[in-house]
């Protein structure tokens, strides 16, 4: 590449005026229809691609068909033998019912299983994937990259070599990662420095440019690329860039950054910059980044890129795409209730595209110009853009992806344009999710090449300018009706988890933490009939997991005679409590909803150093409080419509009534979300509830109660009761004055409390209700066909999020022995990666265990665990153990169903490691516990996934994804067998638990007559 001080004094087109405007629109419709000639004529069928286009036309034009056929060919480098192949395209094709086409329906069905013919089925099944992942994917050695780099050249066309691939999950693969792109550089380099020179692809107007392009993913450089952590993140990642940085100026070659999902985009350019700034690459030029014009801030970002090289002094490249990511970015964002970061209107972005290409084109001496595209419209504005503004045509690139669009190519090429392919390089198997992603590509109904080409659409109106209103079909989106809400509210809406990939929350979360830090070792008193009771005599300290020495708040401690008074104030309370109507009582958890969200970061603050909650954890646990109040109120306005039945001369209504005087005795692991589910659940419902927190957890549970009275909860109707269950909650419990016991906690403690509240004292006028859930022994499945890179992360997930101590956490997993050997390899190496330390540590995925007791508990656990199969990861803590409570994270394979550690609840970061000859055989040890609480399914066989759904008794059952993070309302939570009694928390059935039903009828004849029938006969 010319020097640096050439490129930065270079001459500068000037800003692009109203005139340019129109001449640029007139040049491009010139230049678009140029193209479109040269297409047609490149497009013929003595070319191999053009007969490829139409056989794909032929096979995927359906989109069911298309999707079905993506599936199999995703599930196909996983299959091992010909009867796995044939069972998964017909169970695929099966489902595409129909609209298959005939030849490929006749194809399965004359292929039966065990037959000769089933095997040459596969083959060719297999044969076909081969032919079409070879179309996109340059080679999987640098010698095959290579011949393919070669016949580009021979065709006059550069390249840049993407590395597939991309899904890390351990340190292993990311150093792999970087070994291949090392080895690509210096396999490439000499080679093709040897070869003649092609001026159009080889030089430009300032010098002599790389031959050698390789594109990389920052994120497949490590193991954690994460936002929430961005310092660390960047450590991570410059450790290994630098190395391939270097490589590539020593060898003459170019790097360019790829993009990826949205919430990367801001550290990934964060990530540029820094290395980028840095001595040793400051002056480099022959780098660049992509942006994506399909999210509205491009243009903002290319003034970032634009500042960033006045900064630093050198020129970079852009790569300007469309962005490949939609469906993804918009379905995170729906189920998160984020707004899209992406337009939803295919036009919007190409007018974005337009706008980002002139501003590149006007900043050509900073931001060189790579127009990557196969919508001719867009490529002719790029060409018409430089035209107008006096740029030559070698002052920037025209980009394409390898295999599709070769006829544009050559059209470019034709009229003298640099053209360079975007060259997908790797094994088949990773290269797996890059060929289904073209491959949607290039059959999507939106797809340009699909309207220039096989539709026959109208140049002139594919060539129309996008600012134009309909000038582009606007993506089709399935809509969903809204939710029905009481009168007076809006429907319910989840409460987003918040989005750490924006700064300004990391900074919202980090300020709140400190400022919690600085009230910590306050003093908390109970509650009693709206009063402050002291204990000085009686305090219990609450203590941080993460640094033991730290005292979170001091709390006091109720005895007998504390529940005796609260008793006595909760009963006398019901009855003017259920008197309010409903939709006060509503409005009650309402506000108290709106006073959570606007202390959000605050209450998130408080779970991290009470519970050891790292970042995402705590706020996700404030989220769902938020979602049981706003949930609840709807609920209870919808139950309290009285239920009519009636019939001439009688009426029938059936109303609710509450029961009475609940004590609530919630957990610590979820210390705001579940106290409050549990607490505002029965108090809308008219009860007066105790509540009686755990005793890891107080201060969370006052500050909770707090809000709830001061959103406008009754004294009388809720108090708070901390201190010892043995002393305090056995005398709530047993008293005959309580309706129900609601608890969530262990097997041992709810079995004990049902048996106790079994007991009818004299003086007791009713049979006390008990709501207990407790606990689970959780397995997740992993199929034969399984997307490993799925399962090893969400098994992970599900295991040592928040240290294991999860109701739903996964402690079992049952493998398919098709996939034992592999899946055990890649879990043990991806879990070496967990990063374990304090909660406050946004860096942190695995915080300490609870107290002192849960670590003894499970390090007994541990050594029981090691004894019973082969330890495959034992995670060192050594370093950090003194400060905290801390227990690393411990995988056992080859365990036995019948074990220990694969029947007991541990509730700690342990996991088991099961074989499974076949799947009759996981779903019996799978079930092969007394607990059903969470269950989980990694599969990619339809036939296998409708199995589990019917034989798999849990009562939560999750395929392909986590066993963790049940949702209010999406994902109502609770088991059965001893996991609990069959409640569901955040349910629109778990308030009829606090609810008696009355049915009242009235017989309205007087005399022969009833009022209403007379009216009725009468015609008014």
């Amino acid at each position: 590449m010319a020097t640096t001080s050439a490129a930065m004094t270079s001459g500068r087109p000037g800003a692009i005026g109203p005139a340019d405007r129109e001449a640029i629109e007139r040049r491009t419709r010139e230049v678009g229809r140029e193209l479109f000639d040269r297409v047609a004529r490149a497009s013929r069928p003595w070319r191999r691609a053009w007969w490829e286009d139409r056989f794909m036309g032929a096979t995927l034009d359906d989109p069911e068909v298309r999707v079905q056929l993506f599936r199999f060919i995703d599930v196909l480098p996983a299959l091992k033998g010909p009867s796995a192949v044939r069972r998964h395209l017909a169970e695929y094709l099966g489902e595409a019912g129909g609209r298959v086409p005939w030849w490929l329906r006749t194809s399965v069905a004359l292929a039966p299983p065990g037959s000769d013919r089933e095997a040459i089925l596969a083959r060719t099944a297999t044969a076909a994937a081969e032919v079409m992942a070879r179309k996109f994917i340059a080679g999987a050695t640098p010698d095959e990259a290579l011949q393919t780099v070669l016949k580009l050249r021979s065709r006059g066309v550069a390249f840049t070599a993407d590395l597939l691939g991309e899904a890390v999950i351990s340190e292993r693969e990311a150093d792999a990662y970087q070994r291949t792109c090392l080895d690509l550089i210096r396999g490439l380099a000499g080679p093709l420095a040897a070869r003649p020179e092609i001026p159009r692809i080889d030089r430009d107007a300032e010098g002599p440019l790389p031959r050698v392009n390789l594109s990389l993913k920052l994120s497949s450089l490590t193991t954690w690329f994460d936002p929430i952590s961005p310092k660390a993140t960047l450590d991570r990642v410059a450790a290994r860039l630098r190395p391939i940085l270097r490589t590539a100026r020593e060898l003459g070659a170019y790097v360019h950054v790829d993009m990826e999902q949205y919430d990367y985009r801001t550290l990934t350019y964060d990530l540029f910059e820094a290395v980028l700034s840095e001595p040793e690459f400051r002056d480099w030029p022959d780098v660049g980044i992509v942006v994506q014009a399909y999210q509205p801030d491009a243009e903002a970002e290319l003034r970032r890129l634009d500042s960033f090289v006045e900064r630093r002094g050198a020129p970079i490249t852009v790569r300007l795409v469309k962005g490949a990511y939609w469906d993804y970015e918009v379905l995170t964002a729906r189920r998160h209730g984020w707004p899209e970061p992406v337009y939803l209107e295919k036009r919007r972005t190409d007018a974005n595209y337009e706008r980002c290409t002139r501003y590149l084109m006007e900043r050509r001496a900073n931001l060189r110009p790579a127009i990557a595209s196969h919508n001719l419209r867009s490529l002719a504005h790029a060409i018409a853009t430089a035209e107008v503004i006096g740029l030559p045509i070698d002052a920037y690139e025209l980009q394409t992806l390898h295999g599709m669009g070769d006829a544009i190519n050559d059209a470019l090429v034709e009229r003298g344009n640099r053209v360079r392919v975007y060259t997908p390089y790797g094994a088949m198997l990773p290269g797996m999710a890059y060929l289904v992603r073209r491959l949607l590509e290039n059959t999507s109904n939106e797809s340009f090449l699909k309207a220039s080409g096989a539709s026959g659409a109208a140049a002139d109106e594919l060539l129309r300018d996008p600012e134009e209103a309909g000038a582009m079909r606007t993506l089709s989106r399935r809509s969903t009706p809204p939710p029905q809400a009481p009168a007076g509210l809006p429907p319910f809406r989840n409460e987003p988890v918040t989005d750490f990939a924006r700064a300004e929350n990391r900074e919202a979360m980090a300020e709140a933490l400190r400022q919690v830090e600085a009230e910590l070792g306050r003093t908390y008193p109970l509650m009693v009939d709206g009063r402050a009771v002291e204990t000085p005599e009686r305090l219990a300290e609450s203590l941080d997991p993460s640094r033991t020495s730290r005292v979170v708040g001091r709390v006091a401690t109720a005895d007998a005679g504390h529940a005796d008074r609260a008793l006595a104030v909760a009963r006398a309370a019901v009855a003017s409590w259920s008197s309010t109507p409903v939709e006060e009582r509503a409005e009650v958890l309402v506000r108290a909803a709106a006073i959570m969200r606007s202390r959000k970061f605050e209450l998130a603050a408080w779970e991290v150093f009470e519970c050891g909650k790292p970042w995402r954890e705590a706020d996700a646990d404030v989220a769902e409080a938020i979602d049981f109040c706003e949930f609840y109120a709807r609920e209870m306005i919808r139950l309290a419509e009285p239920r009519r039945r009636d019939v001439p001369g009688e009426t029938n209504v059936c109303d609710r009534l509450p029961r009475g005087v609940v004590v609530v005795v919630p957990p610590w692991n979820f210390p705001l979300a579940i106290p409050c589910g549990m607490t505002v659940a029965p108090l809308v419902a008219g009860n007066a509830v105790i509540l009686k927190p755990a005793e890891q957890s107080p201060v969370i549970a006052a500050k909770m109660v707090a809000i709830l009275h001061q959103a406008g909860a009754p004294a009388g109707a809720l108090q708070f009761l901390p201190g010892e269950g043995e002393e305090v909650g056995q005398a709530l419990v047993n008293d005959r004055r309580v309706d129900v016991v609601s608890f969530t906690g262990s097997r041992q403690v709810g079995l004990l409390l049902n048996r106790q509240a079994a007991e009818t004292p004299p003086g007791q006028d009713h049979v006390k209700k008990v709501i207990a859930e407790m606990g689970g022994k959780n397995a997740v499945i992993v199929d034969d066909d399984a997307d490993l890179d799925e399962a090893v992360v969400g098994v992970l997930q599900s295991a040592f999020g928040y240290a294991g101590q999860k109701c739903s956490a996964c402690s079992r997993v049952i493998v398919l022995e098709g996939a034992y050997d592999a899946f055990v390899a890649r879990l043990a190496e991806a879990g070496k990666a967990l990063q374990v330390g304090p909660a406050d540590d946004p860096d942190t995925f695995v915080g300490p265990v609870i107290d002192f007791e849960a670590r003894k508990r499970i390090l007994e656990a541990r050594e029981t665990a090691e004894g019973e199969g082969r330890v495959i990861l034992d995670v060192d803590v050594a370093a950090i153990a003194d400060r905290g409570t801390f227990v690393g994270p411990l995988i056992v394979a080859d365990v036995a169903p019948c074990a220990r550690t694969a029947q007991e609840e541990i509730f700690g970061p342990i996991l088991a490691v099961m074989r499974a000859s076949d799947l009759s055989e996981a779903l019996a040890i799978a079930e092969g516990t007394s607990y059903a609480l969470t269950g989980g399914l990694y599969s990619r066989s339809p036939a296998t996934i409708e199995r589990v759904r019917r034989e798999f008794r849990v009562g939560n059952l999750y395929i392909n994804r986590t066993i963790t993070g049940a949702l209010v309302d999406r994902q109502p939570f609770g088991g059965f067998k001893l996991s609990g009694v069959g409640a569901k928390a955040g349910g629109s059935e778990y308030l009829l638990e606090f609810l008696l039903t009355r049915s009242i009828t009235e017989n309205t004849m007087r005399r022969g007559f009833a009022p209403e029938d007379l009216s009725a006969s009468s015609g008014e």
